[in-house]
């Protein structure tokens, strides 16, 4: 309890504890959904739909069990819900404590402000990285009862590192706003902000003629790009996801040690 990494886990225990219970459950019901989805009825369902609209949604692939996951699990519902996790987490990490006006008491302990903000980040990674290896953890559990065929643990290991980093990214950038300006609206809306926009790049614009470019900035194609339930990890992905994170981790911590707290 004396140093801020650990008192940043202590908490956040309950808070973790509640989203990763909900995030792998989530997971684990739709991944269950799997024997289903190969029902010829749901087949013929699924070809009434528009195909823009499957797209839309990430539904790219619904044949196969890596397709299936690949779309309704880990390319739909649990990016978005980590990716809320992770705003709301980076943006506690400095500027929670800042607008609550209890910054200054931290501070007064013998902290340094940088070691304060990298501390309390790391504290928000290994949460995110918790909830990412647990996910993967009970997809390889009910691989066998589900029928995941043709995913190996190597599949979900890559899967697993790809969630992570994507966490991280938009937990960082969170993190980043909130210590330059100190403000929960201004972290939130930016990681809210970002989230969506992402999305639709990686999944709207590219139907419109003359914005396939736009894909290449999402961060959603950067965890989802190169299947990597199927094709491994995918370096340019996972590196453009790791690259972001270190330069807004250092641009966040470099803007809180500069300027005037609200305290």
């Amino acid at each position: 309890m004396r140093d801020p990494f650990t008192k940043a886990l202590h908490d956040a225990r309950r808070s973790l504890l509640g989203w990763t219970v909900a995030i792998v459950a989530v997971g684990a019901m739709y991944a269950s959904f799997w024997p289903t989805m190969q029902a010829p009825e749901m087949a013929e369902a699924l070809q009434a739909y528009p195909e823009g609209l499957l797209e839309a949604f990430n539904y790219s692939d619904l044949t196969t069990a890596a397709g299936y996951l690949g779309s309704a699990v880990y390319g739909l519902l649990i990016p978005l819900l980590v990716a809320v996790f992770a705003i709301a987490a980076g943006t506690r990490a400095v500027a929670g404590d800042e607008e609550a006006g209890t910054l200054d008491l931290v501070l007064a302990h013998p902290v340094g402000r940088a070691r304060l903000a990298l501390l309390r980040f790391a504290a928000v990674a290994v949460g995110l990285v918790a909830i990412a290896v647990l996910l993967g953890l009970a997809m390889l559990a009910l691989s066998g009862p589900a029928q995941f065929d043709g995913i190996g643990v190597g599949g979900f290991a890559a899967m697993t590192l790809h969630l992570a980093l994507f966490g991280l990214t938009f937990a960082a950038l969170a993190f980043a706003v909130g210590a330059a300006t100190g403000r929960r609206a201004a972290a939130l809306g930016a990681g809210a902000g970002a989230a969506v926009l992402g999305y639709l790049a990686n999944s709207v614009f590219p139907q419109v003629e003359g914005l396939t470019w736009a894909r290449e900035l999402s961060p959603f194609h950067w965890y989802l790009g190169g299947s990597p339930l199927i094709g491994g990890v995918q370096p340019a992905g996972a590196l453009l996801l790791l690259g972001a994170t270190a330069l807004l981790v250092a641009a966040g911590t470099a803007a809180f040690t500069r300027r005037d707290l609200a305290v």
